[in-house]
């Protein structure tokens, strides 16, 4: 009888315990569903470049530089500017590169129009419809056709005039380029086609002066330093340069020539969205400061923000044109 009072208490403190320690498993695994998880790693934890895919000194080169400071100031991280000239290929290869990059935000593209229009429409390797995905745009370029003080003609009337009589050489950013294909059209539409053309990395008052081009698409920025003793024919401009109220845009000269030369940032499809925006956030926060609208000013470019979803938008509009400006060329 003994025996089976202490086998029976000893299976009833046996039960106790067990129904205890379900009580505490249940317990824990309640408050590890609750507590506090460990925080994901912050973006960026590693070096961030900017591929800039033009020569160091031109306005989206500034401007890209004043984001990438805004960006190491913030976070603590390095971030840093990447030139990638491309030589006869105007700014794909550079492209390419943030195209081929892992969708991360570590590799992050300030990228011209004609990048996912033009370049997305012809072909170019590594470029397609969908390779990028957009932050924001951010420039518009101050850009005009410009001539030596000593050209036959002041705008593109007296340009078509002159040149279906004579051999007129372009200077330009590359045949891809939105600016080089409006000017070509217009010429075009006015009944003449220039007699040859330069591809150059950068047009300044040297290129002019050297007598290798007689005309030349740039920035107003670019020829500044000797803005008084060139003609500018037309700005390639949605509205007129403040600095150049005389010149009137390629648009105003030649109907349906209504494309402008933007620059925005872009990184490779798939981005995560947290990513995306805390690039947009930093971007925005340095292009509407100080430096970056005093560089507007001086430039005579139009420097804003237009977020994501707007700047999608707009390159949704600018293919469509394009594409309709590559038929008419004949080269789709």
């Amino acid at each position: 009888m003994i025996i089976a009072c202490r086998v029976l208490q000893h299976i009833a403190g046996w039960m106790v315990i067990r129904k205890l320690s379900i009580i505490v498993a249940a317990s824990l695994a309640l408050m590890a569903s609750v507590a506090p998880r460990p925080a994901l790693a912050e973006y960026p934890e590693e070096p961030v470049r900017f591929i800039v895919p033009w020569p160091p000194g031109n306005l989206e080169d500034a401007l890209t530089r004043l984001i990438a400071e805004q960006m190491q100031s913030e976070t603590g991280t390095a971030a840093a500017v990447i030139n990638k000239p491309g030589g006869g290929n105007g700014p794909y290869p550079g492209a390419a590169q943030v195209g081929r990059a892992k969708p991360d935000g570590y590799t992050i593209g300030s990228l011209v129009s004609g990048v996912p229009t033009v370049g997305a429409l012809v072909g170019i390797d590594g470029i397609k419809r969908d390779t990028f995905e957009p932050i924001g745009i951010f420039l518009t370029y101050p850009l005009v056709l410009a001539a030596g003080s000593n050209a036959r003609y002041a705008n593109m009337a007296e340009l078509a005039s002159y040149a279906r009589r004579h051999n007129v050489v372009l200077g330009h950013f590359g045949y891809e380029s939105v600016a080089t294909r409006a000017s070509v059209i217009a010429g075009m539409e006015l009944g003449f086609e220039f007699g040859g053309d330069a591809y150059f990395d950068r047009l300044d008052c040297n290129t002019l002066a050297s007598g290798d081009v007689d005309v030349i698409i740039t920035t107003l920025q670019e020829i500044r330093p000797c803005l008084d003793t060139v003609k500018v024919l037309a700005s390639i401009t949605e509205k007129r340069i403040e600095m150049l109220p005389g010149a009137a845009t390629l648009g105003e000269q030649v109907k349906g020539i209504d494309l402008t030369l933007w620059n925005g940032l872009f990184v490779p499809k798939g981005t995560p969205s947290g990513v995306k925006k805390k690039i947009a956030a930093i971007a925005r926060k340095a292009i509407m400061g100080a430096k970056a609208q005093k560089i507007g000013k001086d430039s005579g470019a139009l420097v804003y923000w237009q977020e994501a979803g707007e700047a999608q938008a707009r390159v949704d509009t600018d293919y469509r044109k394009v594409k309709d400006m590559l038929r008419r060329m004949g080269d789709l």
